[in-house]
């Protein structure tokens, strides 16, 4: 891992070019296999190292988070002044978490009841119940994605091992859900495909397990309002006699030969960048996947690479790189692209191969260092890891000039309604981005320049309201059936709100302006309830 402010002073000094035998510092003591060592939270110069230590009968774990079953009586406590005293939040839990500015908690009432889901928006200091369907021992919630302005919920579907659910996003105060996508896939151990691409505002993918019993991705680029199948790259040619022909993604859920393939990749850094493992066809393939990049945020793609690779993205979208990812043979050359993946050229960064295990280019997207890590079997049978880390800054030595830039705006390709005049979320977004033929060096003090419009509002900035959906192949919200159990009212901040009116409510970090106005919901008194609604709840 890297740690440092990304000034090249920190614990590896030169970014990765050479390193210093440490482990005195802390005893020697036995370091965890996976997700060992990870910089602090909030301080780059701060290094957490999860150890083990050995003791007659039973094994302390150091600086790990532990959760086991749930048992009556269990509580969630919060502290605000650094341990000084802890409140208690919540009783009778099952799970406890936390995503952008959102606290959030599973309780039961009772052993083998239902849980309900209870959001906190002022860091704890009150809890609201959020308008979700409840869940059974079998079933389970998952936070997928959030920011400070929503929450995107995974509800499991009834049944064992369903391996789908449904996909709802929440208000701006995390207590009001509206259904986004049903058959939401999400395998075993954990796995779910959503993936936020970072390079765009407002874009997600994630793959559906359809009623035919077939894996397909879809893609969202308004923050779960619609979805949609990927369109096919036109370098591609389905076979014959296929009917329907898409792109689709490989996400945690994908295995090829017994290995997940890299996962989606994209920096805020890299406007529009998406690299992506995927096959195209009716559906998800078992077949090799190929490597496939995006220079529009996910509208269009081409495929760029065949066969699997470990790939980075190197000084703001500037460089990308890329290693062959084989399994049983050992590599000795990178490839790399100028052109954000039209060309690739090779270079051979070792006479000894390795057998590749990863790439690591961190800090972020900003640098042009990438360090490519393997090992070599020895004779005694023992692999010896292998760390060989390339800067590309001999490569591109000239900074880009103002000449080397473009103007482009975002959303302005794909063909669909919001997106014809580049109206996302209320607003058209301009950046200043490389063009694809300069070949010259962002640098490390490389800034995103973008310039704001506001758009005057349509349907498509208003997402449904509690106990509505939006009907496929259609952008109107209408009533959802059987949820006559489910609360019509609900007592929010003294005041008491009617969840279901006109259907609609505004998209959380919309900024239109104008336009299309649809009813807002109506609230009326009800009293102080400055009690902890938790405790209400547990005390019925």
């Amino acid at each position: 891992t890297w740690v440092g402010d990304g000034t090249g002073v920190s614990s590896v000094i030169d970014y990765g070019k050479s390193f210093r035998d440490i482990s005195s510092l802390i005893n020697n003591t036995f370091i965890r296999k996976d997700f060992a060592v990870s910089a602090g939270p909030g301080n780059s110069q701060q290094v957490i190292i999860k150890h083990c230590i050995m003791k007659v009968g039973y094994l302390t774990r150091l600086l790990i988070i532990c959760r086991g079953d749930i048992h009556e009586g269990v509580n969630s406590f919060i502290t605000k002044d650094l341990g000084k005293t802890f409140s208690t939040i919540a009783q009778n839990i099952f799970s406890f978490g936390y995503i952008g500015g959102f606290l959030f908690t599973s309780v039961m009432a009772k052993m083998g009841s239902p849980r309900v889901l209870y959001v906190s928006s002022d860091h704890g200091d009150s809890f609201n119940k959020a308008l979700l369907p409840s869940a059974s021992t079998e079933q389970f919630y998952s936070v997928l994605d959030g920011d400070e302005y929503m929450i995107f919920m995974h509800v499991d579907t009834p049944g064992e091992e369903t391996y789908f659910g449904t996909v709802y996003t929440s208000d701006d105060r995390g207590i009001l859900y509206s259904k986004s996508l049903e058959r939401h896939l999400f395998g075993g151990e954990g796995k779910s495909d959503f993936t936020n691409i970072t390079s765009l505002r407002g874009v997600y993918l994630t793959n559906v397990l359809d009623k035919d019993g077939l894996i397909r991705t879809v893609i969202s680029f308004d923050r779960g309002g619609e979805w949609r199948l990927l369109t096919k790259p036109d370098n591609v040619d389905c076979g014959k006699g296929m009917n329907n022909c898409n792109l689709h993604i490989h996400g945690e859920t994908s295995l090829y030969n017994g290995i997940t393939p890299m996962l989606p990749l994209s920096d805020p850094a890299a406007i529009g960048l998406v690299i992506a493992h995927g096959s195209t066809g009716d559906s998800i393939s078992s077949m090799r996947p190929d490597v496939y990049i995006s220079r529009d945020g996910g509208y269009t793609w081409k495929r760029t690479l065949k066969g699997p690779h470990h790939y980075s993205i190197l000084d703001s979208g500037g460089l990308i790189v890329a290693v062959e990812s084989r399994r049983d043979q050992q590599v000795n050359s990178i490839k790399f692209s100028t052109d954000e993946g039209q060309c690739w050229k090779s270079y051979n960064f070792t006479d000894h191969p390795i057998f590749l295990a990863g790439l690591a280019s961190e800090p972020g997207a900003k640098t042009m260092n990438i360090s490519v890590w393997g090992y070599r079997p020895e004779d005694d049978d023992q692999p010896m890891w292998v760390a060989v880390t390339i800067d590309f800054q001999h490569l591109l030595t000239r900074e880009c000039g103002d000449l080397d830039y473009v103007e482009w705006l975002a959303h302005s390709t794909g063909g669909g309604v919001s997106e014809a005049n580049g109206c996302v979320l209320g607003y058209k977004e301009t950046f200043r981005r490389l063009r694809s033929q300069s070949v010259c060096r962002n640098g490390r003090d490389y800034v995103v320049s973008r310039k704001h419009t506001p758009c005057q509002c349509t349907i498509h900035d208003y997402m449904c309201d509690y106990g509505y959906y939006r009907h496929e192949n259609s952008s109107e919200c209408v009533k959802e059936t059987g949820l006559s159990d489910k609360p019509k009212e609900s007592c929010e901040n003294g005041e008491e709100v009617e969840p279901q009116t006109s259907g609609y409510q505004k998209i959380p970090s919309d900024k239109c302006e104008g336009g299309f106005t649809p009813k807002l919901p109506n609230a009326r008194n009800c009293g102080n309830v400055s009690v902890a609604v938790i405790s209400l709840y547990n005390n019925k």
